[in-house]
């Protein structure tokens, strides 16, 4: 779990970060932090971040989002340090705090 001093990262995000879930197709940016706290979802918190960094959704990693779901614009299909792509519900990528490269 990553945790800037010990503390839930979502009261101390950084002005121009955001989640992966909100962003729009063509985004590109950095991976700040993983927290799956508050994260409404089927599962755990612990859980979550757990399967999010085994995906390869970790502090530092590159991402973009490449496309997104016509419906309620879910899921959205990501892509990791320029090699992996995978698809990714947003309420999941809510858990995935970003700062933009541009």
């Amino acid at each position: 779990m990553l945790r800037q001093d010990s503390l839930s990262f979502r009261g101390n995000k950084p002005s121009q970060a955001m989640t992966l879930g909100e962003a729009r197709p063509g985004f590109s940016g950095t991976i700040l932090a993983v927290d799956a706290a508050g994260v409404e979802g089927s599962l755990p918190a612990d859980e979550l971040e757990r399967r999010l960094l085994e995906m390869g959704l970790m502090e530092g990693a590159t991402v973009e989002v490449r496309h997104q779901g016509l419906i309620k614009r879910d899921p959205i299909a990501v892509r990791i340090n320029g090699q992996a792509s995978f698809a990714l519900r947003r309420r999941e990528a809510a858990a995935i705090f970003v700062i933009s490269n541009i």
